[in-house]
């Protein structure tokens, strides 16, 4: 049996606590991910390995020394490495003569490969070749994708998925203008995929209302598919089950249109509208013969004068 696959009984609060934090929960923890270096990795991997890292801070791993392993052949060292670092997501790096400057970019289930995609890096520019100023440490990008191939090809449409999930950082209730200052661009056309990342600068416009203007700050990167390893339809469905604590409860007779715009439909008693109170005008008064009919036929008796 593997030592992490053991059922381990903490001796100390620390090791409790460490335990406690990856249990299941309802609202899962932002997803970390481990940046590896294959074991001939070169200049160029190491420094995309890099800039990921920077951009994906402080929400990654980086493994500085070299690991001799082939994940589409054997996933055994990875699944390793997950339950070791409690990483979910990974992007390995490797250089070889037949797919040089390699990149695999992966998620986890349960600690078991789910989905890979290998990509080719033809082009590369680092975030120190881009004198500009760079966003701070922990900023959450808005991630932007252009190109039919994310929506008609499954593959596509896969990795546009991972490279959510990979970029995405954390979940926030609520966002500020201000903190709108970074944007991460995938395009997807002729069988390549551009990814360009650029600082959103806040311009003065007149009115209320900024003029905004993108400065390109690195890392830029064109890449081409190569291998893939996609997950089947029933696990990737499993993977995406929610919990019974997280589906909103029902409610009876009210439904939302496309809009957002909630209707509700109340039941009442049938109302009697012989009694209504309308609004009272001069023109629509009865006249003493239609009293009269109504009370039996009866003359109104006059009065006398004095």
């Amino acid at each position: 049996m593997d030592a992490l696959d053991r059922v381990v009984k903490p001796k100390t609060k620390r090791a409790k606590r460490f335990l406690e934090k990856r249990e299941p929960k309802l609202n899962e923890n932002t997803k970390n991910a481990m940046l590896i270096k294959g074991g001939n990795a070169n200049l160029t991997v190491t420094e995309v390995l890099k800039d990921i890292y920077a951009v994906k801070k402080p929400f990654a791993v980086m493994y500085k020394r070299k690991n001799i392993t082939r994940p589409f052949e054997d996933q055994t060292s990875l699944e390793f490495f997950s339950k070791k670092s409690d990483c979910s997501l990974f992007l390995f790096g490797s250089h070889n003569k037949k797919r040089p400057n390699n990149l695999i970019i992966g998620r986890m289930f349960d600690y078991h490969v789910l989905d890979m995609i290998e990509l080719g890096v033809e082009k590369f520019v680092s975030l120190k070749d881009i004198k500009n100023s760079k966003c701070p440490e922990g900023t959450k990008p808005m991630l932007i994708f252009a190109g039919d191939m994310f929506d008609v090809n499954e593959e596509y449409k896969r990795l546009k998925s991972l490279l959510i999930d990979f970029f995405r950082g954390p979940t926030v209730p609520s966002i500020r203008l201000a903190g709108l200052e970074y944007v991460l661009h995938f395009t997807a056309v002729d069988g390549k995929i551009y990814m360009r990342s650029y600082k959103v600068l806040l311009k003065k416009s007149g009115c209320k209302i900024p003029r905004i203007e993108l400065e390109e700050m690195g890392p830029s990167l064109d890449l081409v598919m190569r291998r893939t390893h996609l997950a089947s339809d029933d696990l990737c469905k499993l993977s995406l089950k929610q919990p019974k604590g997280l589906k909103p409860k029902k409610k009876k007779n009210i439904s939302h249109d496309a809009l957002g715009t909630t209707y509700g439909q109340i039941h009442m008693q049938k109302q009697d509208l012989s009694k209504l109170q309308t609004r009272k005008m001069k023109g629509l008064r009865k006249r003493p013969a239609e009293k009269s009919a109504e009370d039996g036929g009866a003359t109104p008796k006059k009065s006398k004068s004095a």
